[in-house]
């Protein structure tokens, strides 16, 4: 029955979990406000924050568990990807802890982690299955054949879902981080109301750049094209009062494009592998929209769909601890020099 100590520092969410024999017991995370007057997270800042918070999350969670250090077998890090300063954070605080503690040392890949959060509840999906990973800096399909053997079957070629969430927010003037936003305002929205393109890539993979553009014409035109036409052009007034009268409307179709581009290239992935348990994750998985939707996909076609709790959607140390502890059984110890990386395969 081993017992690990997770640290997760990879952006802005400084976060620590214990998990014993595969069971989370406590998943803490302090989340940085500091960020949303810049309108997305400065790494600089990022990295401060996690100095200040990763003491108190470590001893939360502990104390949570009922446990201590000297009872923990493994301490396990975010080692790749994410913002390098946030990252080294955690990556330094965990080597130094193994060290003086003489325990295994155990280095994750942050998108590995999304896709076992899905193991952390019950009920859980067969292997082989399938998951689509969504955040604000990855689009992916992961074919998981095992806890530690993951292979890469489709991937956006340009931005992430997530960012286009984002920056689509940040067009309507709505505040960071804007993707929950639109995900509340499309609730009163028509998703029919407006048309965006759906881009026509091949094979399993996606592209949100097109989509992006098109949205930012759509609101420059004031919703009379979206394509660039200087006939079109509207005055920022123009514009603003546009936006301000549909916002709902536009919320909900920039939201059903974004989803729809997801979902069909999750069917085309299932159909081609024949696999039929099918996994969301990452933090756009938390998108009640998306989720309904995917749930009702997997209806349609008498598929399993598998969601993580809304805590371990983001980024979250219990993920980090789930993932460690498979690998733990698997005996894949990382060495005490090992460093942390922006970006890193799997």
């Amino acid at each position: 029955m081993p017992t690990i100590l997770a640290i997760e520092s990879s952006c802005d969410e400084t976060s620590a979990a214990i998990c014993r024999d595969g069971q989370i017991l406590s998943n803490f995370i302090a989340n940085q406000t500091v960020h949303e007057q810049y309108g997305g997270v400065v790494p600089e800042l990022a990295s401060r924050a996690h100095l200040q918070h990763i003491v108190p999350v470590v001893h939360a969670a502990l104390e949570k568990a009922g446990t201590s250090l000297q009872t923990v077998d493994a301490i396990a890090f975010t080692q790749s990807p994410g913002l390098i300063g946030s990252l080294l954070v955690g990556a330094q605080f965990a080597k130094s802890l193994a060290q003086s503690l003489n325990k295994p040392l155990i280095a994750v890949h942050h998108m590995q982690a999304h896709v076992l959060a899905n193991l952390i509840d019950d009920p859980k999906p067969d292997f082989p299955f399938l998951c689509l990973t969504v955040s604000g800096g990855h689009t992916q399909i992961v074919l998981c054949e095992s806890p530690t053997r993951m292979k890469v079957i489709g991937e956006t070629i340009d931005d992430a879902a997530g960012e286009a969430f984002d920056k689509s927010a940040k067009l309507l003037g709505l505040p960071y981080p804007g993707g929950p936003l639109i995900d509340r305002y499309a609730k009163e929205g028509n998703p029919e109301r407006f048309r965006f393109p759906e881009p026509q890539i091949p094979g399993l993979n996606f592209s949100f750049s097109g989509l992006k553009t098109s949205i930012l014409y759509f609101l420059r035109n004031a919703g009379k094209s979206n394509l660039y036409k200087e006939e079109f052009l509207a005055t920022e007034e123009e514009k603003q009062i546009f936006i301000q009268k549909n916002l709902a409307d536009i919320c909900a179709s920039i939201q059903q494009r974004i989803i729809s581009i997801l979902l069909n290239k999750v069917k085309k992935a299932a159909i081609e592998t024949g696999i039929r348990d099918l996994c969301l994750a990452g933090g756009v998985s938390a998108n009640s929209g998306l989720r309904k939707a995917f749930e009702e996909m997997g209806t349609k076609y008498q598929w399993r769909t598998f969601i993580p709790a809304f805590q371990y959607c983001t980024d979250n140390a219990g993920m980090i601890a789930m993932t460690a502890y498979y690998k733990f059984l698997d005996g894949q110890f990382s060495a005490p020099d090992i460093t942390a990386s922006a970006r890193a395969e799997w």
